[in-house]
């Protein structure tokens, strides 16, 4: 019934197809010309009641990662719905294991997303997630395009 949202991404360029179910379409490609050694893995590939999503990362980043601030654009049928950053790593006291991870290194986590706090509405979804190796944004680590296409209203 669920199937298992599973994509590896290693040349720039290249869109690839990630999952389908009856519920959600997904599919990714870089926003940048590098190319990246990224593993990512999310189950189920489903958004109706789901409250909470299992995800899985592998990255081998190209520098070392002391600090990190991620920035969220998100595009629904064409307009922005949100624009949002966190700042995950800071050099000191940082509470989550992609810190500190030194170029090279092969970066491994698992972590959970809660579904149930949003209600996507039947739609087209562009977002992009980048990556920055500093505050003000002009050294980006990673940065990703996916393409979800939400097939049904969650209500």
């Amino acid at each position: 019934m669920f199937g298992l949202l599973f994509f590896i991404l290693f040349a720039p360029g290249v869109s690839e197809f990630l999952c389908t179910s009856p519920d959600l379409e997904m599919s990714y490609t870089f926003c940048d010309s590098a190319a990246y050694a990224f593993k990512f893995n999310l189950t189920p590939c489903s958004i109706m009641n789901e409250p909470v999503w299992k995800a899985a990362l592998t990255w081998i980043p190209r520098s070392d990662i002391h600090f990190l601030k991620i920035v969220f654009h998100v595009w629904y049928d064409g307009a922005k719905a949100l624009h949002w950053k966190e700042l995950l790593c800071s050099g000191t006291d940082d509470e989550y294991s992609v810190c500190g991870t030194l170029k090279g290194e092969t970066l491994e986590a698992a972590f959970d997303i809660k579904g149930s706090r949003i209600n996507f509405p039947k739609g087209n979804y562009s977002i992009i997630v980048q990556g920055f190796s500093d505050d003000s944004e002009n050294n980006m680590l990673i940065c990703l395009n996916f393409t979800m296409i939400v097939k049904q209203d969650a209500f």
